[in-house]
């Protein structure tokens, strides 16, 4: 069954006639024979506003600690639900606005970054990310693209917060904390759910921040270094079995989709390491357990050319053309070292061609 439903224009040009004793009549009519959620979404947007925070200076830098626990709460609250459903330690008109909650908390646990003490500002901002992440794939609030409502840049925050620990512990420590903060939160794609709008549009990839902050070769390998152990943490975490669902492979499943949002990453160290004395960790990095899938053969298929195997090279490529018959960048690399394409991959390029 189709909906008519005016637009927004529409709508305001049929209230423009209306009277304010109209306008309560029918604001009214639609609370008193509304259901339940259209009556408690009236009563938040009617109630009196709280009165607001005290304005705080621009030199003022917020109580980390503060912060911290505030951040702590909203984050225990939202992933238990509390902003879903009638959970009463939560208003239903805090449960509308809760996009203005985290703005506030996001931008106060990077203002507290400044602070001389600025540990529990990095827990802060850590766990509003980690929560970014989690509401891509779950719902915890009453929105169908949550940080796009709450104007939250992941990788905005991840800058101010890696960039904090660089001024303040130098480049081992950003290393030892950062490299398990970017596997686990690095996205291909944003961390949007729709990709569209202006936060998307401001987004970029944490290993563009990354290469932006790392000063020198020595950090890199610094870098690569935590980067392996955290990728060996992982693998030591993986089912010795895979779990299979009807022939789904949540494990492998996994594997690949790190693969392909750390690919960028893979290719800035693959870039650099050779030239830094440090081609031993790429080997690593290409046989490494936790990761699988196209990208994860591509990469194999770089290095591989890159040290004058020329046919374990185009072997690689043509085993993940199989698996992705249609990926542009793996096309881009056999047309480059002459490897023959599957039939399928065939018939993709036939139609990336037109």
């Amino acid at each position: 069954m189709s909906m008519n439903r005016m637009n927004r224009e529409e709508f305001f040009a049929k209230l423009a006639g209306l009277d304010e004793e109209r306008l309560r009549k029918v604001l009214w009519n639609l609370y008193w024979r509304g259901a339940a959620p259209v009556r408690e979404r009236i009563e938040a947007e009617i109630a009196p506003a709280p009165p607001g925070p005290r304005a705080r200076p621009r030199d003022e830098v917020p109580d980390p600690v503060r912060v911290r626990e505030e951040v702590r709460e909203f984050v225990a609250l939202a992933r238990a639900g509390s902003y879903l459903a009638g959970d009463r330690q939560v208003s239903p008109k805090e449960r509308t606005r809760w996009r203005f909650t985290f703005r506030r908390l996001a931008d106060e646990a990077q203002a507290a970054l400044a602070a001389q003490d600025s540990r529990p500002a990095e827990d802060a901002v850590e766990a509003l990310v980690d929560l970014a992440c989690y509401v891509k794939s779950y719902d915890c609030f009453r929105s169908e693209d949550p940080m796009e409502a709450a104007r939250f840049i992941v990788s905005d925050a991840v800058a101010a917060l890696w960039g904090r620990m660089l001024t303040r512990y130098g480049a081992a420590v950003p290393a030892e904390h950062g490299m398990p903060q970017l596997v686990r939160w690095e996205s291909r794609y944003g961390w949007t759910r729709t990709g569209f709008g202006a936060v998307s549009e401001r987004e970029t990839s944490l290993a563009s921040v990354l290469a932006r902050l790392l000063p020198d070769p020595d950090a890199w390998v610094a870098c690569a270094d935590e980067y392996l152990q955290a990728l060996d943490r992982l693998a030591q975490t993986q089912p010795g079995r895979a779990k299979r669902v009807y022939d789904y492979d949540s494990s492998a499943y996994e594997r690949k989709r790190r693969s392909g949002d750390l690919a960028e990453w893979h290719g800035m160290l693959l870039e650099r390491l050779a030239d830094y004395d440090a081609a031993d960790r790429l080997t690593r990095l290409a046989a490494h357990s936790a990761l699988a899938g196209a990208e994860s053969l591509l990469f194999q298929a770089r290095l591989a050319w890159r040290d004058g195997e020329a046919d374990r090279a185009r072997a690689l490529v043509g085993e993940a053309l199989t698996e992705l018959p249609g990926h542009q960048e793996l096309h881009t690399f056999a047309a480059e070292i002459g490897a023959p394409l599957p039939v399928r991959a065939q018939e993709a390029a036939r139609r990336l061609s037109r």
